[in-house]
């Protein structure tokens, strides 16, 4: 079965591209605060004079539009200004993970063929410049503009901020701006205009737990409208300050916090590294109204020292759920975020606003959004399935991606166009979304299919735990069961197993209570950079325990002879 909305339309569909969406917002909002970084406020007219002078730079350095320009930078205001600088001459931003190890961020400059790389020189542990050059000698040995590396062969000019003079190939972020000087601003208003909202717009790279990010090309449109979206599905106005702690090199830092702010006339509060404490303070300091953040740093703030000490009462755009909303004062549940969406279409496909009936927002994952398609199809054989029955997601429509970066369409799209998900999930009588996790970590037992979401969300109010996750072990007669990995906070005394099994029972049908609980610590874990568990190691490392403690279930004693299923 498959649900539309009717198609989003703007008075002027191509504002829908970087460059008139920073025109837009800043006509309209001038010298309010956009950003605040270190101490220092960014207006929304200083942002656009800042942007407009690095497309220039760009321009003066030979980029155009087409051109792939990487960006390693962490968020800060740079960051903003490389982006949207790129966009505005039709340039394709190539936002690099600043968690990334060497091989991850070589891959992602050597697979999106980038030209141009603007970057940091380090952050915290990492020596990009010196790591990637000591990987690289010939950047040392080359003429600025004029790098020529086998491993990185289209790489030709790499900007660095900071105030170390250039060497080699490497050259500062000022001799980038230094290049525009004699682009004027009729020609750059030229290339701007020329650029289209169905242009190459962004590539964005997964955070894919279990093979090498994949390059996914948005149009330009994309998180324009996402943004806009976003805006008014939050209820932002503003007067809003929001604190993020999402990283922009991904759809949600992109344009949930950024573009989402920027939309709504607000101001945004820009750290580089996420520390609690130091979080908590800006919060406090700057009267944050809105927080963006993964659920263990909401909970890393919660549990922080200084929680109890600071005036957090100025947030009100908080889930009532997280555990930082009882130290916001957060009592009731007027506001709230309710969505299904991937990075394939640059976050939200289906939702509902966050002050919708807490039903809506707790139950579903909202509806398809205007100019989305969703249907729910076999998984096997694609077929669509009607109301009601659970399936594979496909999905369509304005914001789905151009496609996978050096992937046939063919292997991606459907000959309808849709992108199948590889996400669980159905479609209620009203229409709305239900979304059940990965197809692929759906775990079948006794004939019965469970999602470990499902548990993971019914342990989620238990005190003692980091967070907990829920594996499919093979079994021979039950074909899988299910085991509680439950990952202690190191604060206080964890539950006990029979406790967490006992709280489950009363939370679930009985075939869905895990036949054993797993103790880990966070040390045990193998993350994404953006903090996801990765499950095949999780699982692997609870198969190896089974059998280590020869644990028997269903008259199966698992043994040596499990490891490596």
């Amino acid at each position: 079965m498959e649900i539309s909305a009717e198609l989003l339309l703007q008075p002027d569909a191509r504002r829908y591209t970087l460059g008139r969406f920073l025109e837009d917002v800043t006509q309209r909002h001038g010298d309010a605060r956009a950003l605040h970084f270190a101490g220092e406020d960014w207006s929304y007219t200083r942002l656009e004079r800042e942007v407009r002078a690095f497309a220039r730079g760009l321009v003066g350095v030979g980029a155009g539009k087409g051109t792939r320009v990487a960006i390693l930078l962490s968020n800060r205001p740079e960051w903003v200004v490389a982006c949207f600088g790129a966009g505005l001459v039709g340039a394709v931003p190539v936002p690099v993970n600043t968690f990334g190890t060497a091989f991850e961020i070589d891959g992602i400059l050597r697979h999106s063929d980038a030209s141009l790389l603007v970057m940091q020189r380090d952050l915290l542990r990492h020596r990009y410049l010196e790591d990637l050059v000591s990987r690289h000698a010939e950047i040392a040995e080359a003429d600025p503009g004029r790098i020529r590396c086998p491993a990185l062969p289209s790489l030709r000019q790499i900007f660095t901020l900071g105030e170390a003079p250039a060497e080699g190939g490497v050259q500062r972020w000022e001799d980038l701006i230094a290049a525009g000087s004699d682009v004027s601003d009729p020609l750059l208003s030229d290339l701007a205009g020329a650029v289209e909202p169905v242009d190459d717009g962004l590539l964005i790279y997964t955070s894919g737990t279990t093979a090498q990010p994949k390059g996914v090309l948005h149009r330009q449109r994309a998180p324009v409208i996402q943004s806009w979206r976003f805006a008014e599905h939050y209820d932002l106005v503003p007067e809003d300050v929001v604190f993020s702690a999402q990283p922009f090199f991904w759809t949600a830092g992109i344009c949930m916090s950024l573009g989402a702010t920027l939309a709504a006339g607000g101001t945004l509060l820009l750290q580089e590294t996420f520390e609690p404490g130091a979080a908590l303070a800006a919060i406090e300091r700057h009267r944050a109204t809105v927080v963006h953040a993964w659920p263990h740093q909401e909970k890393a703030m919660a549990e922080h020292a200084s929680a109890v000490r600071c005036d957090l009462s100025s947030v009100t755009k908080l889930n009532a759920s997280s555990p930082l909303a009882r130290r916001c004062g957060i009592a009731g549940d007027a506001w709230g975020t309710s969505g299904y969406g991937l990075s394939e279409t640059f976050t939200l496909a289906a939702a509902v606003p966050a002050r919708s009936e807490a039903r809506l927002r707790h139950e579903t994952a909202g509806f398809p959004l205007p100019g989305m398609r969703i249907k729910i199809v076999d998984p096997a054989d694609g077929t669509p399935r009607p109301l009601g029955e659970k399936g594979e997601i496909a999905v369509q429509g304005l914001t789905l991606m151009r496609g996978y970066h050096k992937i046939e369409p063919e292997r991606t799209f459907d000959d309808d166009g849709f992108f199948h998900t590889q996400d669980a999930g159905w479609l209620d009588a009203e229409g709305a979304l239900h979304w059940e996790g990965r197809l692929s970590n759906l775990i079948k037992t006794g004939g019965a299919n469970v999602s470990p979401r499902e548990i993971e969300a019914a342990l989620a109010p238990m005190t003692g735990l980091y967070s907990a996750h829920a594996v499919g072990v093979p079994h021979p007669s039950l074909g899988e069961i299910v085991v509680l990995c439950a990952v202690v906070s190191g604060e206080g005394d964890p539950p006990e197993a029979e406790t967490l099994r006992a709280h489950l029972r009363s939370q679930l049908a009985a075939y869905k209570v895990p036949r054993c609980v797993l103790f880990f610590t966070r040390g045990d874990l193998e993350l994404t950079g953006s903090q996801k568990i990765q499950t095949a190691p999780l699982r692997a490392r609870a198969i190896a325990r089974l059998a280590e403690q020869g644990t028997e279930v269903d008259g199966y004693r698992y043994g040596a002879a499990d490891l490596g299923a």
